[in-house]
Formats: structure tokens, C-alpha cells, sequence
């Protein structure tokens, strides 16, 4: 395979640990809407979709329109949940400063999203000029919209690209784009990850610059 020249990381679950704790409010949310679910169920309908797929699925659980003011009161309380409790996932940003390459993050989240995790965490200054979002592309994750438009901006072919993502959905989007996928497997089942295509799986960040080493040194 041709050698690795741009790694792309996901945002949230990969970059940072927010997963948990926006997950928490939403599913809480969902519940003062009447909807039953779990933070389980979030992790199996919601996480990696951008926030339209996001919306458009509540609509169809409702039965009803999403009430207005829904997601700027939920961007108000991950704001708020986050800027106390958020961290940086453990060891990447060790591992960023170790690549040899040029990295970027795709996530599907917005700008205002990324900016926010990212400052909090403390991580945002390796990522200034570096952060691509589903909002400038037509499709989110599953397809591979965003990636490709990340790869384009490099100039770099999709075959040449390592992706780390931390979901099936995430995943499915860089196989779709041609690139190789890293599964991040600390809170998403390995199994899982494989099953959408990712080329193996991981559960600590110090892991990653190997892998991406390995990936570049096979023929």
C-alpha cells in the first residue's frame, strides 16, 4: 500500500472525552421529551451522526416536530457540563506531537463545537488550520464527505490517508472514502469497529503513532 501521508482524527471520543458526558444530556433531554432511552441507546442511534441526522431521527421518535429551542438549549447544557468537566483523551496529545506526518480533525460537529472541546482541553493550538467539519460538505458520516474534502484540501490521495475513528459510523465514512481506518476501541466494542471496516483496532493512544508507522511501512 502506498505510504501514509496525512492522518485525520475524529473530535469527540477521539481528540477529546466528551462522548460521556454530551451523550448524558441528550439522552436526558430525550427522556423529559417522553423518549425512553439509555446512554447505551445513544451510543447505538446517535453518536457519530451529524446533528441534522441527529434531529430528524427525534422528529421520527416524537412523531412530532423537535420542540423549538431544543438544540440551543442542549448546546447550553454540554456547554455548561463541559467546560467542567471535560479532558483531553488520555495520551493523544502525547501521540499527536509524535506523528511525523501532517494531521488534521474531521469531526460532525460544527466549528463552535470544536473550538469549544478543543479549548477546554487545551488541545486547540495543534489544530488551528486544521479542523474540517461536516457543515462545509453536502453529506455528514456515514459518508465520506468530509474526509474526502479534508484530503483534498492536503492535496493528498485517499489512498494515502489514515483516518482514527471511535465509532461504526465514523469508521463506514473513511472506508467509504477509500482511506485506511484506525478504531479507537476504549469505549466502542473492537468487534464493532472491524465490523464497519476499520483495519485494527486500538485501546490506548500511545499505540497510535506505531500503528501509523506500520501502516506506512507495509508494501
Amino acid at each position: 500500500m502506498p505510504s501514509i501521508e496525512l492522518a485525520i482524527f475524529d473530535c469527540d471520543g477521539v481528540l477529546v472525552d466528551s462522548e460521556r458526558l454530551t451523550n448524558s444530556v441528550f439522552a436526558g433531554m430525550l427522556n423529559e421529551l417522553g423518549l425512553n432511552v439509555t446512554l447505551e441507546d445513544m451510543f447505538e442511534r446517535f453518536v457519530g451522526n451529524s446533528t441534522s441526522y441527529c434531529l430528524d431521527l427525534i422528529q421520527t421518535m416524537l412523531g412530532r416536530p423537535v420542540p423549538d429551542g431544543f438544540l440551543d438549549d442542549y448546546r447550553s447544557r454540554c456547554r455548561d457540563v463541559l467546560t467542567k468537566d471535560l479532558q483531553a483523551v488520555s495520551g493523544v496529545r502525547e501521540a499527536i506531537e509524535q506523528l511525523t506526518i501532517p494531521y488534521c480533525v474531521a469531526s460532525s460537529g460544527d466549528f463552535e463545537k470544536m473550538r469549544l472541546t478543543l479549548g477546554i482541553t487545551g488541545l486547540l493550538p495543534l489544530f488551528e488550520g486544521k479542523m474540517f467539519s461536516v457543515i462545509q460538505v453536502p453529506r455528514g458520516k456515514p459518508e465520506p464527505d468530509v474526509f474526502l474534502f479534508a484530503a483534498g484540501t492536503y492535496g493528498i490521495d485517499p489512498s494515502k490517508v489514515v483516518v482514527i475513528e471511535d465509532t461504526p459510523v465514523g469508521v463506514t465514512a473513511g472506508v467509504r472514502a477509500g482511506m485506511t481506518v484506525l478504531g479507537y476501541a476504549e469505549m466502542t466494542p473492537a468487534a464493532k469497529l472491524i465490523g464497519a471496516g476499520a483495519r485494527s483496532t486500538f485501546h490506548e493512544m500511545s499505540q497510535l503513532p506505531g500503528l501509523i508507522e506500520l501502516l506506512s511501512a507495509e508494501v
